[in-house]
Parts: structure tokens; C-alpha cells; sequence
């Protein structure tokens, strides 16, 4: 059964104050009723200040991991460690209810939590303007762009100031203009918010740019197979993607990916 633990605030870079990490996965197995095996023998940590993101091929098994460490489904064998009561989820889709407002979906999460009226006012306020949204705090998701909708599912989870913030190929489905727009912006609240970050992406240039490390998942069963450090320090600027340093760090991540680790 997974462990639930309860992390506490650090700064970005800093590790936990309680030396434990704000999610650790401990041989993680996953093997489903029909007898796939999804994941074997994963075993890494996240610590606050830390944004870690993972690539894989298709039907690795990494959405399946931030399943588990989310709860909503349970590994096979392993343990996790995590505050689920404050995690944070962002979907591949943004998950908006159409017949709310972007004000009233941001405090969505705040009011299933019990929180007051006008403090979840004051919260869904504070995120909205966070992720560039003020001004459509009225609007319904069907008048939203692709891009929008995703700023709103970050505000709606930013309510919670969660320590940990799970992020399932959230920009996967946007233009590539607005993929790098939300790249910055989830760049800028890692930074502000020094949450412990994991992202999955099947975009490379996407991993390197946004993490600190970078996870490379074999094919199923998924397993690690390779690490990498990211070296450029933040706030990152979208000409990076340009640099021979992240290119060159680009290309050891996919030749890890295409099966070239040692």
C-alpha cells in the first residue's frame, strides 16, 4: 500500500527541512487485472525547489506513475511517499466545468476543501492574476482558448498552494506559440511558489527546458533508465532552446530515449 506523508515549505533548491523528500517513489511495480506489467522497480524522489520531468515512449507507463502517486490508482508493489491532501494534478485536458465561470472553476478546489466564501474568493483572485487571466474572470470555458483553459486549471489548483504538483503532458494538445507562452508561465510559478515539481512530456527541447533533471523511462515494463542534471540556472529565456549547451543536452536525452543509455 502506498505511504501518505505530510511535506513541509522550503525554499526553491532547498531540500526538505524534514530531510524527507516531498514525493519519493520506492520500487514501484505496477502490474494491471489483465496481467500487463506497466512499471517495474521505480525508485527516485522529488524534493521541494526541485522540477523533475519524465520522457518514455508511448505506453511506458508514466501517466500511470502520477496515477499512483496521486492515488488514483494503487501500484502493485512499492511505496510512495506524499501529501495527497494538498497535491496538485494538472490534466493532458484542462478538466474545466462548462457551466462555471473561470472565477467559479478556480475555486472549485478551494470550496471541496471547506474553505469560506470569501477566502476562496481571495484565493481563485490571487491565481487568476498569477497565470494572466484577470480581466476573464467571468468568461465561460467555451469563449477560452486551448491555452487559457490550461492558465485556468493551473489557477485552480494554485488556490491550495500545493507542495507538490503533478503535471500529466498538460500543454500537449496547444499550438507550439502557446506551448512555449505556458512553458515560461509554469517556469515563473515553480519559481515563485517552490513547489516539487513532475512533469511528463513527450517533447525533449520541452523536458530540458523546464526541469532541473530529466528522467528517461525505458518501453514497458517502465523502468528509469537514465538521468539527466539540468545545469541552466532560472529564469530561463525561450532563446536557451538555441544554445549549443542545451542542444547538446538535448541530444544525450534522445539518444537515451532511442535506447542508447549504457
Amino acid at each position: 500500500m502506498a505511504e501518505t506523508v505530510t511535506s513541509t515549505t522550503a525554499s526553491v533548491g532547498a531540500a526538505s527541512p524534514t530531510g524527507r523528500k516531498a514525493l519519493a517513489f520506492d520500487r514501484i511495480g505496477m502490474v494491471f487485472p489483465d496481467g500487463t506489467e506497466a512499471l517495474r522497480d521505480i525508485s527516485f524522489g522529488v524534493e521541494r525547489g526541485e522540477f523533475v520531468t519524465i520522457v518514455g515512449p508511448s505506453g511506458c507507463g508514466k501517466s500511470t506513475l502520477l496515477k499512483i502517486a496521486s492515488g488514483l490508482v494503487t501500484n502493485t508493489s512499492g511505496s510512495v511517499q506524499v501529501d495527497r491532501e494538498r497535491i496538485g494534478y494538472v490534466f493532458q485536458d484542462a478538466t474545466l466545468l462548462q457551466w462555471r465561470t473561470v472565477q467559479a472553476n478556480v475555486e472549485l478546489f478551494a470550496e471541496l476543501h471547506g474553505l469560506g466564501k470569501s477566502e476562496r474568493r481571495r484565493l481563485a483572485s490571487e491565481a487568476i492574476e498569477l497565470v494572466g487571466l484577470s480581466g476573464f474572470e467571468n468568461h465561460y470555458p467555451k469563449s477560452l482558448s486551448g491555452g487559457m483553459k490550461m492558465r485556468a486549471s493551473l489557477a485552480r489548483t494554485l488556490t491550495l498552494r500545493p507542495p507538490v504538483f503533478l503535471f500529466d503532458e498538460p500543454f500537449g494538445a496547444v499550438d507550439e506559440i502557446t506551448r512555449e507562452h505556458l512553458n515560461d508561465e509554469t517556469q515563473q510559478l515553480f519559481q515563485r511558489e517552490g513547489f516539487a515539481g513532475l512533469f511528463i512530456t513527450h517533447s525533449i527541447s520541452e523536458a530540458v527546458f523546464m526541469s532541473t533533471r530529466v528522467l528517461v523511462m525505458s518501453a514497458r515494463p517502465g523502468r528509469i533508465v537514465a538521468e539527466f542534471d539540468v545545469p541552466f540556472e532560472y529564469p530561463r529565456v525561450p532563446d536557451l532552446r538555441f544554445d549549443p549547451d542545451f542542444a547538446h543536452l538535448a541530444g544525450e536525452v534522445s539518444h537515451a530515449l532511442r535506447g542508447g543509455h549504457s
